[in-house]
């Protein structure tokens, strides 16, 4: 008595998973034109399916070159930058004077700068200054291969930008050595990591903080006339640097939590350490937008 109804349920589940199945496109036409509606309905993994069966049933065909370069952005869009860098590499290496072939090189100085980005970050606002600055160098590399080689392309302005975003986060990223050296003692290294800001990065946001940098480490060397020097370099270019009194005096207990007054550690029982090194960091004074957008242009 039960077997009719277990059949007719069989055969419900059966009907529902062929109805749910993804539809097969036979022709080379069909298959682009399918993916080219999952990329702008954000569907990556069915648009990366499609790509790949493209190119390969018709690896000659009229979309093959299209569709590797949409490849590269569905792989970045979906989180899989080490993808998309083989796939813009082979891009580059098997069509080198493609009309496009600068969007490959574009593509290379996106996913460098985000592959070693777990989903969290890429999900969370974090201080990606304080990752190790590999991932951004290489970045830095390749966008600056696309202005050198394609100094016209449609993606040279966007990549300008971003080099000066990367190029401040490397600057950034010195400081926050320096800080570390601090913590250490190690007051030679980090008056040298201050210099090397001044030295590579002279129109960075991070340089008013590296001129700090300089003027504490040498206070802590026992270099008065170098401290001196650099605290006056500091007063001419950023009279309203936060260490900074009204008499244009150097605070050198700043670089201890932010600035607070050692009556915080006092009245908040010690929760916050009157003695903890927390640098300088004054990018909401002189670099409020320092994040840059990970948004990519699809292929024109």
């Amino acid at each position: 008595m039960q077997v009719l109804p277990c059949l007719m349920l069989s055969a419900l589940v059966l009907l529902t998973a062929c109805s749910t199945k993804e539809p097969e496109y036979t022709s080379e036409a069909d298959l682009y034109h399918a993916a080219e509606e999952q990329l702008e309905r954000s569907q990556w993994e069915s648009a990366i399916k499609n790509l790949n069966s493209l190119e390969e049933n018709f690896p000659f065909g009229t979309y093959a070159d299209q569709a590797q370069l949409e490849l590269i952005y569905a792989h970045y869009s979906s989180g899989e930058a080490d993808a998309a860098i083989a796939t813009a590499n082979r891009f580059i290496r098997l069509h080198p004077q493609h009309r496009n072939v600068d969007y490959a090189y574009y593509m290379l100085g996106m996913a460098s700068f985000t592959k070693d980005q777990g989903m969290f970050e890429r999900a969370m606002p974090v201080d990606i200054s304080k990752r190790d600055p590999g991932a951004a160098r290489e970045s830095l590399a390749n966008f600056t291969q696309l202005l050198n080689r394609f100094p016209d392309s449609n993606y040279a302005a966007d990549a300008k930008k971003r080099m000066l975003s990367l190029r401040n986060h490397l600057a950034r990223y010195e400081i926050h050595v320096a800080i570390y050296y601090f913590k250490r003692g190690a007051y030679v290294a980090a008056v040298g990591r201050g210099r090397y800001v001044l030295e590579n990065f002279p129109q960075s946001p991070a340089i008013p903080d590296a001129l700090a940098v300089m003027v504490q480490g040498y206070h802590l060397l026992k270099m008065p006339e170098k401290s001196n020097e650099m605290l006056e370099i500091l007063k001419l270019n950023y009279a309203d640097y936060p260490a900074l009194n009204k008499q244009g005096e150097f605070d050198y207990d700043f670089m201890f939590n932010n600035g607070k007054s050692p009556w915080v550690a006092y009245l908040t029982l010690g929760l916050f350490n009157k003695n903890e090194v927390t640098g300088f960091d004054t990018r909401t004074l002189y670099d409020p937008q320092y994040k840059p957008s990970t948004e990519v242009a699809r292929v024109e």
